[in-house]
């Protein structure tokens, strides 16, 4: 994922870290950004297949 505010990019696992302090933890449909504690919304499932497809085509160019 890529943060809209800062940039940084993250993946979802690292962002838990900064829910760690949440009452809603994981069951608000937002990631946080590990830099700056901006929340994004999460990537749809078919966006990350699409972006792992895209990732395999472009390494065998």
């Amino acid at each position: 994922m890529k943060c809209a505010l800062c940039g940084l990019e993250f993946k979802e696992e690292e962002s838990l870290s900064a829910c760690r302090g949440c009452p809603l933890a994981r069951s608000c449909g937002l990631v946080r950004c590990p830099n700056c504690g901006y929340e994004v919304p999460l990537e749809p499932k078919f966006l990350k297949a699409f972006k792992k497809w895209r990732k395999r085509i472009n390494e065998t160019k």
